[in-house]
């Protein structure tokens, strides 16, 4: 079974007066249908490996490969068409946009790959909020909305491109334990059998990290047994 994304040989290293290493040579793959929980302690390299899988930032050594089509090289603005077209992001924090509606947020990935008119946009936006109870808030700005509420539009807009890879940084980690529930079960049920897509959350949660198909611990940017 050929892997969705491929990681070799992954390395990420802070320099300065004293250099950091925040990776130091994982080597994984990611698998369609697969649910995979990264954990490990605070300051382990999570995050770091995730924005390394996410070409938010760049390896200092080794490759990520996505789809078969090395990223290394790639230049900046390939790597951002290549985020809008393959993968989706959650966080902790939202960052939805604060003067927008919940569907003007969903809607800027779609506006921002440029393949659907304004009317597509908005209908696929309204649906996809729609499918995940917030049909009747897609008119309400952020504010307006629960913590709860607004972790699942910032899911639709992860949605939004229908991305193969979904990454998901501590994405409970600021909700109840009902609202966590529910965003676990929407992050579960996306990379389900034959869906074609991937979920790779970081989190500290455990309750979480056992709902995943496979963990993958990290300590001190390597991968622990």
């Amino acid at each position: 079974m050929s892997a969705l994304v491929e990681a070799r040989g992954l390395r990420r290293v802070l320099y300065g007066e004293v250099p950091a290493t925040l990776i130091n040579g994982i080597d994984m793959d990611i698998y369609a249908d697969e649910f995979l929980a990264i954990t490990g302690p605070s300051g382990s390299g999570k995050s770091s490996l995730l924005y390394l899988l996410g070409l938010l930032d760049v390896p200092s050594a080794g490759e990520v490969t996505i789809g078969g089509r090395p990223t290394s090289k790639l230049n900046e603005t390939a790597r951002a068409r290549m985020r809008l077209e393959t993968l989706g992001f959650v966080f902790q924090f939202h960052f939805l946009l604060p003067e927008f509606s919940a569907l003007e947020n969903v809607a800027l990935p779609m506006r921002a790959l440029g393949r659907y008119d304004d009317a597509r946009i908005r209908k696929h936006a309204s649906d996809i909020l729609a499918s995940l109870g917030l049909g009747d808030h897609a008119h309400k700005r952020p504010e307006q909305m629960s913590g709860g509420q607004r972790q699942r539009v910032a899911i639709a807009r992860a949605l939004a491109n229908d991305p193969k890879l979904v990454l998901a940084d501590e994405p409970t980690g600021n909700l109840d334990s009902a609202s966590s529930a529910q965003v676990l079960g929407i992050l579960r049920d996306m990379c389900g059998p034959g869906s074609g897509k991937s979920v790779v959350v970081v989190t500290h949660d455990p309750g979480l990290a056992e709902q995943a198909d496979r963990r993958l611990h990290i300590v001190d940017g390597k991968v622990s047994p």
